[in-house]
C-alpha cells in the first residue's frame, strides 16, 4: 500500500516516520523539500505537487496549520482532488473547523473520494513516541480499513462518530486544556499572595483530591449520570469554601474572575434548593444553558474507565 503524507513539520514529520517504521511505502510532499529530507534518505518517494501524490497514493493523510491550508491543499488547482482515484480515503489529522471539515467531505464525496477528520493529540513528544490519541470521524467502514495506518500513528485510534466528530472533540479537549490553565494560574497566584512558596503549593495541591485525579475521569462521578444525590461532597459546603477563597482574592488583591464565576453558578444551586445536593449540580446550570441534556448509563461509564487506564497504571488483577 502507498500512502501520501503531505505536511512534515513538527508533528507531521514524527508521524510520517512511525509510518515508514512500520513498514509501509511512503510519498511525502511539504512546502519545503528540506523537510522531507529524513524521510527520503528513509526511502520515501517526493511529489512535486498535492496532485501528484494523490496520483500515486492509495490513501492520503494531511497534517497541516488550519483550516485554510487544509482546504487549499485539497481544492487548489494543483491540490489533492485533481489527482485523486475514486474510492481514495483522506484522513486529516490537523486540528480543523467542523464546518470547513462537513463542507470539504461533502464536496470529495460527489466525487466518489473519502474524507475523515482525524485530528490527534499528545504534542511533538507524543508524535515523536507514537503516544497520540486519535479521534476520527466520518465513515466507519473507511476507518475500520485502514485502522492498521492510524495505529502505526497513534497508540489511541478511536472511532468517535460522523464527519467532524473527531474536530468538535478535539476542540472540547484543547478548549478544557486553556480554561483549566486559566483557573490554575488563578488559583496559584491566590496561593502564592497568601504566602506559599510555589513549589511547596504545587507539591500539596497536586497530592490533593484533585491533583490525583484525571481531570475528564470525575465527569464520570455524578455529572454525566445526571446523579447528584447522594453528594459525594455538598453544594452547601463548596459554597463555604468558595467563600473563603473568593474572599481571601479580595483581601490580598489577586483578580479572581474565574473562581467568582464558579462562585456565581454555586450561588444561584443554592437558591434553586440544591443545598444538599453534591458540589458538581451547578454543572446543571450550563446543560440549561446551552439547552442540551446529558444522561450517560453507570455501565457505559464503568466500561470506559476499565477500558482506558491512566499512562502506566495496570490492570486490576
Amino acid at each position: 500500500m502507498k500512502i501520501g503524507f503531505i505536511g512534515l513539520g513538527l508533528m507531521g514529520a514524527s508521524m510520517a516516520s512511525n509510518l515508514q517504521k512500520a513498514g509501509h511505502k511512503l510519498i511525502v510532499h511539504d512546502l519545503s523539500r528540506q523537510a522531507a529530507s529524513a524521510h527520503l534518505n528513509a526511502g520515501a518517494t517526493w511529489a512535486e505537487t498535492p496532485k501528484a501524490l494523490a496520483a500515486e497514493a492509495d490513501v492520503i493523510f494531511t497534517s497541516l496549520p488550519g483550516p485554510k491550508e487544509v482546504e487549499s491543499v485539497i481544492t487548489a488547482a494543483e491540490g489533492l482532488m485533481a489527482g485523486m482515484k475514486p474510492g481514495t480515503a483522506l484522513f486529516d489529522l490537523s486540528t480543523n473547523s467542523p464546518t470547513v471539515i462537513r463542507q470539504l467531505h461533502q464536496m470529495m464525496a460527489a466525487k466518489g473520494f473519502h474524507l475523515l477528520d482525524a485530528p490527534v493529540s499528545g504534542g511533538p513528544a507524543g508524535a515523536k513516541s507514537g503516544r497520540l490519541a486519535i479521534w476520527v470521524g466520518g465513515d466507519k467502514a473507511t476507518f475500520d480499513k485502514y485502522k492498521t495506518q492510524l495505529d502505526a500513528i497513534g497508540d489511541a485510534a478511536r472511532y468517535i462518530g460522523p464527519i467532524g466528530a473527531g474536530s468538535v472533540a478535539k476542540l472540547v479537549h484543547n478548549c478544557a486544556g486553556y480554561a483549566v490553565q486559566a483557573a490554575l494560574a488563578e488559583v496559584m497566584t491566590l496561593g502564592v499572595k497568601g504566602g506559599v512558596e510555589p513549589a511547596e503549593l504545587w507539591d500539596a495541591v497536586r497530592m490533593g483530591a484533585l491533583g490525583r485525579a484525571r481531570t475528564f475521569d470525575r465527569l464520570g462521578d455524578q455529572y454525566l449520570v445526571d446523579t447528584y444525590e447522594p453528594p459525594a461532597f455538598a453544594l452547601k459546603l463548596a459554597l463555604k469554601d468558595m467563600t473563603l477563597a473568593t474572599d481571601l482574592g479580595r483581601e490580598l488583591g489577586v483578580p479572581m474572575r474565574i473562581a467568582n464565576v464558579a462562585y456565581a453558578d454555586i450561588v444561584e444551586g443554592m437558591n434553586r434548593g440544591w443545598a444538599a445536593r453534591d458540589s458538581r449540580s451547578p454543572m446543571i446550570l450550563q446543560n440549561e444553558r446551552a439547552g442540551v441534556k446529558i444522561a450517560v448509563t453507570p455501565k457505559r461509564i464503568k466500561e470506559s474507565l476499565e477500558r482506558d487506564l491512566p499512562y502506566g497504571a495496570k490492570p486490576k488483577a
